[in-house]
């Protein structure tokens, strides 16, 4: 199985193909890493990418795995990261 490629080797990738200095795609990551820490909570779409999204779970039961007792786990709210459609189909291999 192929490794996961590393912060660096990304860096260096997109550098390479897009002519600018790993520095500067660092850079553009930064921006678009606090760009979408600031909408988060308005949605944020990475177009052909996906999209981060803010979901409300609802209070429910659950049973503590040690002794089997069941707790009251509290409603709360999550934020989720939605693959796109064509992202996901090619990553599941589905045409």
């Amino acid at each position: 199985m192929a490794k996961m490629m590393t912060k660096s080797a990304v860096m260096g990738h997109l550098s390479q193909k897009t002519g600018l200095s790993k520095k500067q795609v660092a850079q553009v990551f930064e921006e678009t890493l606090a760009l979408a820490t600031k909408e988060s909570k308005n949605g944020f779409v990475l177009p052909g990418f996906g999209k981060l999204v803010v979901a409300n779970r609802k209070a429910r039961m659950g049973r503590n795995p040690q002794t089997g007792e069941p707790i009251k786990i509290p409603a709360k709210r999550v934020c989720k990261f939605r693959l796109a459609k064509s992202l996901k189909d090619t990553v599941l291999g589905k045409k």
